[in-house]
């Protein structure tokens, strides 16, 4: 059977078509031989993800993205649809698609973070999504602090500025001057006192080693007597406890009365009642005992000047003055 011209151009026109297709699919990373089978997973934000872009697993690239589209509810939603080339790869249904930045370029991929779940994922399932910060949000994120720091530090330094300006005006530089001037002359009040301090501590030193040293002898007494120290303060407990239970109420309003009644005598005496008073305040009676006394006085002098006159007596008997 022979085979017409227009039917071999025909067939070389499907085989040109045929690779052609295949090798724009090829191109694109896709496989028209391989069985793959697509997922979905709904994003707030893609962060730059398009259409070619790897689906990788455990640092493997298993697939890419189909397509990124709005979601027709108008919420604002992207719908991204990847396929997964290997089929063989079991994924479990809880798994998670998250995008991330893959490499320094900034370019995007979507990691499949695999779940536990026992249950795979059929095709056109939709995963759970989330996206990855990127290298230039960490970076933002770590330095948004820095900068705040700095932009505070940098008020101040505006403020320190501003004062130190402040400070060295003529007025100011003379007030500096001044406390400058009196605090070196403090310093030197206080150098001496330092230096006369050591002189005394110098001149003073065997006195105070004795101190120290009955300090430390009275320490050790101390402790050496802590157990009759421990007894002294119980007996005075004791006594504490002892003056406690007493009626010391009664005892202090005894003694007010008594303190009262002396009170009141003393005034009696003051004012000259009684006999006590009398004789307190009665001048007269005081003179006339003055001169009694006088009066005794002079009685004894003449009784050991002239004892004849008072008394008599005789060797040979009493002279009988009668005959």
């Amino acid at each position: 059977m022979k085979i017409s011209k227009e039917v071999k151009i025909g067939g070389v026109m499907l085989l040109c078509i045929f690779l052609a297709i295949w090798g724009a699919n090829y191109l694109k990373g896709k496989n028209i031989f391989d069985k793959s089978f697509k997922l979905y997973a709904v994003y707030e934000n893609v962060g730059g993800l398009a259409r070619t872009n790897a689906v990788i697993f455990n640092g493997n690239k298993i697939g890419q993205v189909e397509s990124v589209e709005f979601s027709k509810d108008f919420s604002g939603k992207l719908i991204v649809q990847f396929s997964i080339t290997e089929s063989y790869i079991k994924i479990p249904r809880d798994s998670k698609a998250e995008i991330f930045s893959d490499g320094f370029l900034g370019g995007k991929a979507i990691n499949l973070a695999f779940g536990t779940s026992t249950e795979s994922v059929q095709n056109l399932d939709t995963l759970r999504s989330s996206i990855e910060a990127s290298l230039q949000d960490a970076v933002n994120q770590q330095i948004a602090p820095l900068k705040n720091k700095a932009e505070d530090l940098i008020g101040s330094i505006d403020s320190a500025i501003m004062t130190v300006k402040s400070i060295f005006n003529t007025k100011a530089q003379a007030d500096i001057g001044s406390s400058i001037t009196n605090l070196r002359q403090s310093l030197e009040v206080f150098k001496k006192t330092m230096e006369d301090a050591d002189a005394l501590v110098n001149e003073n030193r065997q006195s105070l080693s004795r101190i120290f040293s009955n300090v430390e002898s009275i320490t050790q007494n101390f402790e050496n007597n802590n157990e009759k120290l421990d007894q002294t303060l119980s007996n005075l407990k004791m006594i504490s406890d002892s003056l406690a239970g007493a009626n010391l109420q009664q005892t202090v309003n005894n003694a007010s009365i008594a303190m009262q009644e002396v009170a009141e005598l003393m005034q009696k005496v003051n004012s000259g009642e009684g006999s006590l008073g009398a004789l307190m305040n009665n001048d007269t009676l005081y003179q006339n005992l003055e001169a009694a006394a006088y009066d005794l006085d002079q009685l004894m002098l003449d009784m050991r000047l002239n004892p004849e006159r008072y008394v008599h007596f005789s060797i040979f008997g009493r002279k009988d003055k009668s005959k």
